[in-house]
């Protein structure tokens, strides 16, 4: 039986979940409001203050839907009632961030500035070398943090680009002269 799947979820005070037909499930907290369908043949059950996902029968594709369905559910309540965030860092010579309104601006040693858009539900706060994405909604979280990194990612030599925070670089060596 899937680990993760089997265990239950509690749903902190101040979050009221639904569950429709089609297990469209509904996750209201002090945050916001987040709403996703879910794979139709898992079972989803309110019963008091937790939610239990179960499964019907033990085909490997089921067991793989168990614990995603769980995990999808937990994240939706993490959402509405902590947030989530990621950092990311901006390392090398003159790259920068600058935020204006809901326009992140970097300069990243190209010819022009890069200028991405705060999607909906997101927010990017720039602190010196750093970025933090906050929002609700994991996926889009971890989605945005992803397509600012893309910008330029580091590189193995000298480490420059944007990174994670909790990201390690392996570093290469470089060039050595000739003797």
């Amino acid at each position: 039986m899937s680990r993760i799947g089997r265990m239950p979820i509690a749903v902190p005070a101040g979050v009221t979940v639904t569950i429709a037909e089609n297990n469209q499930v509904t996750v209201k907290g002090p945050k916001g409001t987040l709403e996703r369908v879910l794979p139709a043949e898992m079972e989803i059950k309110q019963e008091g203050d937790e939610i239990i996902v179960s499964r019907p029968n033990d085909l490997k594709k089921m067991k793989s839907l168990h614990g995603l369905t769980r995990t999808l559910i937990n994240n939706m309540v993490i959402g509405v009632t902590e947030g989530y965030t990621k950092v990311l860092e901006i390392n090398g010579v003159g790259y920068r961030a600058s935020k204006s309104g809901k326009k992140l601006t970097l300069n990243l040693g190209y010819s022009h500035p890069v200028e991405m858009t705060d999607p909906e539900g997101l927010e990017a706060v720039v602190d010196g070398n750093k970025i933090t994405v906050k929002g609700i909604d994991k996926e889009k979280v971890g989605q945005y943090a992803a397509e600012i990194r893309s910008k330029r990612a580091p590189e193995p030599y000298k480490g420059k680009g944007i990174k994670y925070a909790d990201e390690v670089i392996r570093r290469k060596v470089g060039k050595t002269g000739k003797k």
